[in-house]
């Protein structure tokens, strides 16, 4: 693939992939830091691109690890739950605690499942996609997708469920 072709492929998933990278990070920041790298890698790979099915997807799912990465680097410090649920003033802090704990035995059981599980119902779930669009980005047929979904929320209505008997101490 040669640039003018990279330019009429690859360029116009960028607005794409940084309102993806955007909802993920909840800043614009790190969500362009994000964007350049995969177009970096993208760009790196250019040769091998014919080989994908979906350009779309692969870059999709490079976003998603990178977002990953990033916040491996962070370790957590800088990214709090108060940067996803606003707390009002009103709020009980003894339900405030629970709810960072439920968010995060939930978020360890999402990274838990299989990628495809996993990035599935970040997609559905925590980005807001349809199922069709979900089936267009990766490449794979909507029952496929729904399947995929069904198994995924179970096991992670499974898992929470054993792990807050668990962490309550209900065994």
């Amino acid at each position: 693939m040669e640039l003018k072709q990279f330019k009429t492929d690859i360029l116009p998933l960028r607005d794409r992939l940084l309102q993806q990278a955007y909802k993920l990070t909840g800043n614009t920041p790190d969500a362009e830091d994000i964007v350049q790298e995969v177009m970096l890698k993208l760009w790196n790979i250019r040769h091998e691109l014919a080989g994908y099915r979906s350009i779309e997807a692969l870059a999709m799912t490079m976003t998603h690890n990178l977002y990953i990465d990033l916040l491996r680097r962070y370790k957590g410090d800088h990214l709090s739950l108060e940067q996803i649920v606003t707390a009002s003033p009103a709020v009980d802090p003894q339900r405030e605690l629970e709810r960072k704990d439920e968010f995060r035995m939930i978020t360890e059981i999402i990274a838990s499942l299989p990628t495809v599980q996993q990035t599935i119902i970040r997609m559905k779930d925590m980005e807001g996609y349809e199922t069709e669009e979900i089936a267009a980005i990766t490449g794979c047929q909507s029952e496929a997708i729904r399947s995929n979904l069904s198994r995924a929320r179970k096991k992670v209505r499974e898992a929470y469920l054993k792990m807050k008997l668990t962490h309550t101490g209900n065994t």
